[in-house]
């Protein structure tokens, strides 16, 4: 999956990967990805749940080399 933006969080643990995501994703235009680039498990169920409760929209994950690329796109409007 191709992003827009890219943010590292490897070393990072809950909840400072959401953290920086939020930081992030308010630099996005609308309709644009972000990929984090994160080693910590949990950001698997993280993830999802903020997309949930924010309304961006969580477009999957893929786990390589023992890191987990997470990609989101931001919300229209």
């Amino acid at each position: 999956m191709e992003a827009d933006r890219t943010v590292d969080c490897v070393g990072l643990y809950c909840p400072m990967p959401i953290v920086k995501t939020s930081q992030e994703i308010r630099e996005l235009k609308d309709g644009e990805v972000l990929e984090i680039v994160a080693d910590d498990p949990g950001i698997r169920s993280d993830m999802p749940a903020w997309c949930a409760k924010t309304g961006h929209e969580f477009l999957g994950i893929e786990e390589r080399d023992g890191e987990y690329h997470v990609f989101v796109r931001k919300k229209e409007g």
